[in-house]
């Protein structure tokens, strides 16, 4: 058993609380269980409980054993000092042996008797089973309001995660938002493969550089290229060593270092994946629009980033995948999913972010909008939901799925999930 069942049993009452006793003797009320807290400190902030017809207000600390509150040294921090009661899965140590800093006894209520055995039994199913889905084969007894709750539950989770790693970057950018919109966009033109490379690269060559250039696509090719590090090897034919050219002019007038080739995967790719053409993509995004952050962040509507993401490369890049290797057949736009997935990674995050920096709810309202309009995602996790009878009618739900699966189901968190909670409460 993990502390998290213990937890489960005080946030929702889940126990016995007739002539309810602590461990000394002493008749318990529960008044308010309190708040469960996520940082460093007591478990339950605030809560309030009758002891013996005593008023108490103060803080819950929760533990499998009575005796981890000495494992813990609970003893000897004061922050401790404001626990009204230690609540146990099971008390292992007589009676006053717990407490506080300043020597006073900390009462003690164990679960154990309390609690019905078959809650601990679904409980063990939900941990020990190996399905990926612990709950896959009871979900059909959670009503569809659940279910629904809890994906825009985990929905805003995986956004908010996204809007983490945004906010850092913002940050480092001192606020320019241009350079922040252009480097996430860069680290997911990468489609997790490449991400971190392009990445690297979107910091180490300014928007406001390229932008200089932007009259000119086959220079701001050159940049991207170079910067990549694409350009250091033997020229393979004269456009390659026309970008070299016109790169190690710019290298040298604005002292760009370049990464190393080496960085960039090409394995496994599919030849429209190759970082190669979706750097020339980039180049042409970049070149086209110079306040790309401000345009998208006022559009709910998904057809418009379908035509800002609607780009037709360079000549060069309509025939080859790679320098000096062409292609059997003419090379096409950006196909639909990569936008979508643009979209998703890309607009919808930066949204939500630029929403809490202007307190503006709306930009949420505009993100899950889009979201709304793109259809779900396929691949090995939605199509487990799918099996279940829960397939994803749009982007919002797969996303959705998605966090679910990642961050509650592989890692066995039930009793942190709506789902799981309302299984292991099923009387």
């Amino acid at each position: 058993m993990q502390e998290d069942f213990v937890v489960y049993l005080w946030q929702f009452q889940a126990f016995s609380k007739t002539n309810l006793q602590t461990a000394e003797g002493e008749t318990v009320d529960i008044i308010r269980t309190g708040s469960l807290n996520k940082n460093a400190g007591a478990d339950f902030q605030m809560a309030e409980i009758l002891l013996a017809g005593i008023r108490w207000v103060g803080n819950v600390e929760l533990h499998l054993r009575t005796s981890d509150w000495l494992k813990h040294r609970h003893q000897e921090n004061k922050n401790y000092d404001t626990v009204i009661l230690h609540v146990v899965w099971e008390n292992d140590l007589p009676q006053n042996a717990i407490l506080r800093s300043d020597r006073s006894p900390v009462p003690v209520l164990e679960l154990k008797p309390l609690t019905d055995l078959l809650l601990l039994e679904k409980y063990h199913f939900l941990k020990n089973t190996q399905s990926p889905i612990p709950c896959a084969n009871l979900i059909s007894q959670v009503l569809k309001e659940t279910v629904a709750s809890m994906l825009e539950k985990t929905l805003l989770n995986r956004l908010e995660r996204k809007a983490s790693d945004i906010r850092q970057l913002l940050r480092s950018n001192t606020q320019d938002w241009e350079q922040t919109a252009y480097q996430v966009l860069a680290q997911n033109m990468g489609f997790k493969v490449n991400s971190e490379p392009f990445l690297q690269l979107s910091k180490s060559l300014s928007l406001k550089t390229i932008w200089k250039h932007t009259d000119q696509l086959p220079v701001v090719e050159a940049l991207l290229f170079g910067q990549a590090g694409f350009l250091e090897a033997e020229a393979t034919d004269d456009y390659m060593a026309f970008l070299q050219r016109e790169y190690r002019f710019f290298a040298y007038k604005y002292q760009l270092q370049p990464l190393k080739v080496e960085q960039w995967k090409f394995s496994k790719l599919r030849p429209p994946n190759f970082p190669s053409l979706r750097l020339a993509q980039l180049a042409v995004l970049l070149q086209r629009r110079k306040s790309s952050f401000g345009d998208m962040m006022e559009y709910e509507n998904f057809e418009f980033f379908l035509e800002l993401f609607d780009i037709q490369t360079s000549t060069y890049w309509q025939e080859h995948y790679l320098f000096g290797k062409k292609s059997e057949k003419p090379i096409g736009s950006m196909g639909r999913k990569s936008v979508e997935n643009i979209v998703i990674n890309t607009v919808v995050p930066l949204m939500v972010v630029f929403g809490q920096e202007k307190d503006n709810a709306q930009y949420l309202v505009h993100a899950i909008r889009i979201l709304e309009q793109i259809a779900p995602e396929k691949n090995h996790i939605t199509e487990i939901y799918t099996e279940l009878g829960l397939a994803a009618s749009n982007a919002f739900e797969s996303q959705a799925q998605i966090e679910l699966y990642n961050e509650f189901c592989t890692q066995k968190r039930c009793l942190n999930c709506d789902l799981g909670i309302r299984i292991v409460g099923r009387g």
